[in-house]
């Protein structure tokens, strides 16, 4: 068997094939695109906590990975090692804490509630297209301070720079189009809170200082805050869109789970982490290796791309029982469906709030419901998994 993380069956479902790598092939070297990748949990944890062998500075994505003089990592927090990952990362990790994510609740819930709401009357409604893929950029933005006809534009861009074609793993001319269309607003919205500075994340980025290594401070550039904005758009924009899509498809397929929730509000909480177990948004986090490492036997050589297979990970028999059933009641260990180690989601609070939510406003509104599944679709995108299509019925 052969691992394309650009094929028809990964963009649909790669589990049969993870259940190979993970005991056929768990160290595993796709000699086309030129990566190597990792598939059983503690394997994969391991190298997540491994930074100094296992470096993001030379991106994330396989394009990136292949060409590792791009400098690419200078430009985002996710694409850099310590200390500079460390540094950048203090001064936005207060605003994503669960503390804080509690006093943004009345916010998320209202922006999820406007969204939702307005089909309180219909039969049908689009569970992605309709709901979670609009009102988690909307929450985003509000964060960032982007003005609010902007926002929507926002999400076209971040799925017009992930999405990728079969077969085929460069970057293409649309691709780069829409990161530079995104790049460019946010310059110039960072301009403008240098002269107009608000209430918000990005006027307050431009304040602050950050600590060099010498112990000298220096204030953040332009550049700096957009490569922030960027990453914190784009994932805000689709992590939270891809849970809450095969949530509504898994509970349909699973409706003893889904009567769970509508029995104790309080259970949404627990689904959140059983989807991100099962079908996680984010498949695998890439890695370039800067020494030798040995997994089963296996050398894996310095300067080479790696794929951590968190997807494959979450599925794994040495770590979940039965892992090939959805169950909210399992039992909650390590958690990796957001990442792991020093580049674990920066937003993981806020996603889990925002999906909590999500479910409990569902459960209210759409207690019962069945999925169309002829129109279901899809997403083919870099390292993003998900729907873009869930139709709905009321029943």
């Amino acid at each position: 068997m052969e691992f394309d993380p650009f094929s028809e069956t990964f963009f649909n479902d790669p589990y049969d094939i993870y259940r190979w790598l993970r005991n056929e092939a768990p160290v595993y070297l796709n000699e086309n695109y030129g990566f190597w990748a990792l598939s059983r949990f503690d394997d994969v944890v391991n190298a997540h906590r491994n930074w100094k062998t296992f470096s993001s500075a030379h991106g994330l994505t396989i394009d990136q990975l292949t060409n590792p003089n791009s400098g690419v990592g200078a430009t985002m927090i996710i694409t850099m090692d310590p200390p500079e990952h460390d540094h950048m990362r203090k001064l936005v990790s207060r605003v994503f804490t669960p503390r804080a994510m509690t006093e943004l609740e009345p916010m998320i819930r209202e922006v999820i509630v406007s969204n939702l709401s307005a089909f309180d009357g219909e039969k049908n409604f689009d569970a992605v297209a309709d709901f979670s893929a609009p009102f988690p950029v909307e929450i985003i933005s509000i964060m960032l301070g982007v003005p609010k006809e902007d926002r929507q534009q926002i999400r076209h861009w971040t799925d017009a720079m992930l999405t990728r074609d079969l077969g085929d793993g460069r970057v293409s001319h649309a691709n780069a189009e829409a990161s530079l269309f995104l790049v460019g607003y946010f310059l110039e919205l960072i301009a403008d809170k240098r002269a107009n500075p608000q209430d918000d994340m990005l006027s307050r980025l431009t304040e602050v200082e950050v600590a060099d290594d010498d112990g000298s401070t220096r204030r953040l550039t332009d550049d700096d805050i957009a490569g922030f904005a960027t990453l914190l758009a784009a994932a805000g924009s689709e992590t939270v869109t891809k849970l809450i899509g095969n949530a509504v498809v898994l509970f349909a397929r699973n409706p003893n789970e889904w009567i769970k929730v509508l029995d104790n509000p309080l259970r949404s909480a627990d689904a959140v982490e059983e989807v991100l177990r099962y079908w996680a948004p984010s498949q695998y986090q890439g890695r370039f290796s800067h020494r030798d490492s040995q997994f089963h036997g296996v050398t894996i050589p310095a300067g080479e791309p790696v794929l951590l297979l968190t997807g494959a990970a979450n599925r794994d028999e040495r770590e979940y029982e039965d892992p090939d059933r959805f169950d909210i009641d399992r039992p909650q260990g390590l958690r990796v469906g957001l990442g792991h180690g020093i580049h674990s989601c920066l937003g993981a609070a806020l996603a889990r709030s925002e999906s909590r939510i999500a479910f409990e406003e569902l459960r209210d509104r759409w207690p019962s419901y069945q999925v169309d599944e002829s129109g279901l679709k899809r997403v083919q995108m870099s390292n993003v998994a998900g729907y873009s299509n869930v139709p709905i019925e009321r029943v």
